[in-house]
């Protein structure tokens, strides 16, 4: 599973970095919509070609640039809110300090996930999507593994540190091949207790 790539390693983003853990954090607004992961992907790298990812040019860029840059990379279904949730959020974080500064501020793990989560367009869901990938980085990134992960932990028979060391890998594989049925060619397949053959014609 460490071979599969978790979507902030895909986009290039070392999150050792702080200005790639807010690159992410974007990322992660984009990712936690209903809508899909390649979109997601796509929209991100528009705004890095853009120089959209820090706080600072995504706010003198304003609401119009970046509904544009949203339309352009196909993100329309929710480019108007999403620009405004961005832009507020972006904003909230740095009336706080910064990113950084609200994780260090935080209490604990749960206290960060409040503080996120009061954040506008940070639900439950971009919060674990942020989080997951920052345990090991961040001491208070200690996110419980989503539902979505437990489930297809179980079906591996993993352990829950497993599941949650691999969270981000298992997202991936339910995402791109659970959720379209493609068994088959999952990489995880043949390991897999929930694994169901194409019915024959």
């Amino acid at each position: 599973m460490s071979k599969i790539p978790s979507y902030s390693r895909e986009l290039g983003l070392d999150l050792r970095k702080p200005e790639d853990r807010f690159k992410w954090f974007l990322a992660s607004l984009l990712f936690a919509k209903r809508i899909s992961a390649n979109v997601a992907k796509k929209t991100y790298q528009m705004f890095e070609a853009e120089g959209l990812v820090t706080p600072e040019a995504i706010l003198a860029a304003g609401w119009d640039r970046l509904v544009e840059v949203l339309d352009a990379a196909g993100y329309v279904r929710y480019d108007f809110s999403t620009a405004s949730t961005i832009l507020d959020t972006v904003g909230r974080i740095q009336s706080r300090g910064g990113l950084e500064r609200l994780h260090q501020t935080a209490e604990n793990a749960r206290d960060l996930e409040r503080r996120l989560q009061e954040l506008k367009g940070v639900g439950p869901v971009a919060c674990n999507i942020f989080l997951r990938e920052l345990r090991g980085i961040w001491p208070k990134a200690k996110p419980s593994p989503s539902p979505v992960a437990l489930r297809l932990g179980e079906s591996l028979a993993l352990t829950r540190y497993q599941v949650q060391r691999f969270e981000s890998a298992l997202i991936r594989i339910h995402l791109e091949y659970c959720k379209r049925r493609k068994c088959v060619s999952c990489p995880l397949g043949k390991y897999c207790r929930s694994f169901t053959r194409p019915k024959s014609r």
